[in-house]
C-alpha cells in the first residue's frame, strides 16, 4: 500500500497537470468523454467549469470503448463466480443485477428531465443484485452468485435476491452532506469525552441516538444507540470506539458520502472503475482499458452533486389553497410527523463550505490529507438555483429538508410488504443479511410534492398511500392522521403537495403557481377575501 506521505506529495506535484490530452482523431471512434480530466487538473478549473465538467460526467453514456462494462467482474468489485461466461455481448447488461444503464441521467432525471434528480418506477434499482454475475433464475445453473444460487446455495427468485428502490432525487446533496458530516462531529466529540464506566446521550442538532456507554474495563456499549447503521456501530475490537458515522446516502443508511456513492455506482452500474478504488494503470474487470475515471473525475461528479439547487415550495395564490396549506402544516405537526420528520435542522457556521473529499470516507474512497482538498461555498450565485443562504448576522442556515438523518423501523414485522428480503448493512454470508431489512433513513419530504413514485421502493402513485403504510416506530403517527377528520386529512397532503424541486432558473424558494416568489404564510387579510 502507498504511503499516506507519498500519495499527498504525487498530488501536490500534479497541482500543474493539464487536462488529459485527447486522442488522435480516429474514424469510427465511439466515447462519451473525449478527454478525461487528469488528477490535478481539477485545481486549475474554476468551480462553475468543475462543476460543468462532472454534469457532462454524470449524463455521459458510456461504450465499451471507454471502459463501460465490466466483463470480468461483478457490480461489488469481485471476481466473477463463473469467469468462464464472461459479461460481453448479449451478457454485458442485465437490469437485475447490473450493468443495468448507460449513464447515471438514465436513471436520476425527474422532475422537468434534470439532471441529478430522482426516477421513475422503471429507474428502480435492485440493490444487493450486483453480487451476482448474471441473474438469470435458470434452475440449471448451481454455482453459487452466478445466476441463480445465492450464497447459502438456495434458489434466487426475483423477490428474494434483491431489494427494490426508487432512484430517489439528489437535489440539496451538499447541504445534506455537511448536516449529516456536523451531526458526525457531534457525536464523536459526545463519544470522546467518555472514560470507563460512564454513558452519555447523544444529542445533535435536537436529534436524540439514544446512548453510548462504556464499561468499567472499556468496552463500549452501544445496544442503547438509536437510529445510527450496524456499520457506525461496530468495531473489530470492542475496546475499538465506534464511528458513530452518518450515513445519509441509501435508504437504509449505507453510504458516508456522495464520492463514495459514485464510485460505487460508476462500477456497479455502469462498469466504470475509478482509479481511487481499483488503483491507477490496472484493468480489474479484463476488458482491456486501464484508468476508466481518474481522481480528478470523481471529483467532479461529486460537486455537480454536491451543488445541485435545493428543492422550494410551490402554493398557488388562491385563498381555499392556502387555509388548507396552513392548516396542514400545523396538523402535521400536532399529529407527530414532524418527530422524524424535522421540518429543519441548523447548519452552523462555514458548515456551507463543502470541501471534498469527506473527512469520514471509509477506505478505497479518496480522504482526508491524501491531497489537498477542494472547498465549494454552497451559498455562491454561480450555482444553480435556488441555494439556502444564511440570514444576516446569523451564522446558521437553516436546512428545511424534513428528516432527522436516523434509521427507523417503520414496518409492521418481517412480514410486512414493505420490509426488504436482504439487509445490505450484514455480511452477505451470514444469516442476518437474509433476515432481511426494516429499518429505513427517514424521507427527505423537501421534494415530495413532485410526483410519484413513492417510498423506498416505489411502488405507491400517491403520498397518501405512503402514510398509510407508516407501522411500526411511525404507527402512532398514521394512527392519528387515519382518525383525523377529512378535511385535515386533504389539507396534510395539499401541504406536502407544496415541497417541489422548481424549474431551472427560479431564484426565490417560495412561489406560487406562475413561478413568481411570494412571502409565506400569507397575508391573513388578503387570503380572506
Amino acid at each position: 500500500m502507498t504511503p499516506r506521505y507519498a500519495v499527498s506529495v504525487l498530488c501536490v506535484a500534479a497541482l500543474h497537470a493539464q487536462q488529459r490530452p485527447a486522442p488522435a482523431h480516429k474514424i469510427g471512434r465511439e466515447v462519451a468523454i473525449q478527454s478525461h480530466l487528469e488528477d490535478g487538473g481539477e485545481y486549475r478549473m474554476t468551480v462553475p467549469d468543475l462543476v460543468a465538467y462532472g454534469k457532462t460526467l454524470f449524463a455521459a453514456n458510456w461504450t465499451e470503448q471507454e471502459g463501460g462494462g465490466r466483463p470480468l467482474t461483478k457490480g461489488n468489485g469481485k471476481e466473477l463466480s463463473d469467469p468462464s461466461r464472461p459479461l460481453t455481448g448479449i451478457r454485458a447488461f442485465n437490469r437485475f443485477s447490473a450493468p443495468d444503464a448507460n449513464s447515471c441521467a438514465g436513471c436520476h432525471n425527474m422532475p422537468y428531465g434534470l439532471v441529478g434528480g430522482r426516477g421513475d418506477f422503471v429507474a428502480n434499482v435492485f440493490v444487493l443484485g450486483q453480487r451476482f454475475d448474471f441473474a438469470t433464475f435458470d434452475p440449471g445453473d448451481a454455482i453459487q452468485t452466478s445466476g441463480a444460487m445465492d450464497e447459502r446455495l438456495q434458489p434466487a427468485s426475483l423477490g428474494t435476491f434483491g431489494n427494490s428502490r426508487m432512484t430517489t432525487s439528489i437535489f440539496g446533496g451538499g447541504y445534506l452532506e455537511m448536516l449529516a458530516r456536523e451531526i458526525t462531529e457531534d457525536l464523536q466529540a459526545i463519544r470522546d469525552t467518555l472514560a470507563p464506566g460512564q454513558s452519555r446521550a447523544l444529542v445533535s442538532k435536537g436529534i436524540s441516538f439514544g446512548r453510548l456507554s462504556r464499561s468499567k474495563d472499556g468496552i463500549w456499549i452501544v445496544k442503547d444507540a438509536e437510529g445510527l447503521s450496524r456499520l457506525s456501530l461496530i468495531s473489530p475490537d470492542p475496546v475499538i470506539k465506534p464511528s458513530l458515522v452518518i450515513r445519509p446516502w441509501h435508504q437504509a443508511g449505507n453510504v458516508i458520502s456522495l464520492r463514495e456513492f459514485s464510485n460505487n455506482a460508476f462500477n456497479q452500474h455502469h462498469g466504470m472503475q475509478s482509479t481511487e478504488r481499483f488503483g491507477r494503470d490496472t484493468d480489474p474487470d479484463g476488458d482491456g482499458i486501464a484508468n476508466e475515471l481518474t481522481r480528478a473525475d470523481i471529483t467532479a461528479v461529486t460537486l455537480f452533486q454536491a451543488t445541485l439547487q435545493v428543492p422550494g415550495r410551490v402554493i398557488p395564490r388562491d385563498p381555499e389553497i392556502e387555509q388548507a396549506v396552513l392548516r396542514g402544516e400545523g396538523v402535521f405537526r400536532e399529529i407527530g410527523c414532524a418527530d422524524c420528520h424535522m421540518p429543519s435542522l441548523p447548519l452552523r457556521k462555514s458548515g456551507w463550505i463543502f470541501t471534498e473529499p469527506n473527512p469520514f470516507n471509509p477506505p478505497l474512497n479518496l480522504r482526508t490529507g491524501e491531497c489537498p482538498p477542494v472547498k465549494v461555498d454552497l451559498t455562491s450565485r454561480l450555482l444553480p438555483e435556488p441555494r439556502l443562504t444564511p440570514k444576516p448576522g446569523s451564522g446558521v442556515i437553516q436546512v428545511s429538508a424534513f428528516t432527522d438523518f436516523k434509521l427507523h423501523d417503520i414496518t409492521s414485522g418481517a412480514r410486512d410488504p414493505n420490509a426488504e428480503p436482504l439487509d445490505m448493512n450484514q455480511n452477505s454470508w451470514s444469516s442476518n443479511f437474509a433476515a432481511g431489512n426494516r429499518r429505513f433513513l427517514t424521507r427527505r419530504l423537501w421534494d415530495s410534492g413532485g410526483g410519484p413514485p413513492y417510498y423506498h421502493h416505489g411502488a405507491f402513485t400517491t403520498m397518501r398511500q405512503a402514510v398509510l403504510a407508516h407501522s411500526g416506530e411511525a404507527l402512532r403517527q398514521r394512527q392519528a392522521f387515519e382518525a383525523l377528520p377529512d378535511y385535515d386529512k386533504d389539507s396534510v397532503i395539499e401541504f406536502l403537495k407544496t415541497m417541489q424541486v422548481l424549474p431551472p432558473g427560479i431564484r426565490e424558494l417560495t412561489v406560487d403557481e406562475r413561478y413568481r416568489g411570494r412571502d409565506w404564510p400569507p397575508n391573513t387579510q388578503q387570503t380572506r377575501r
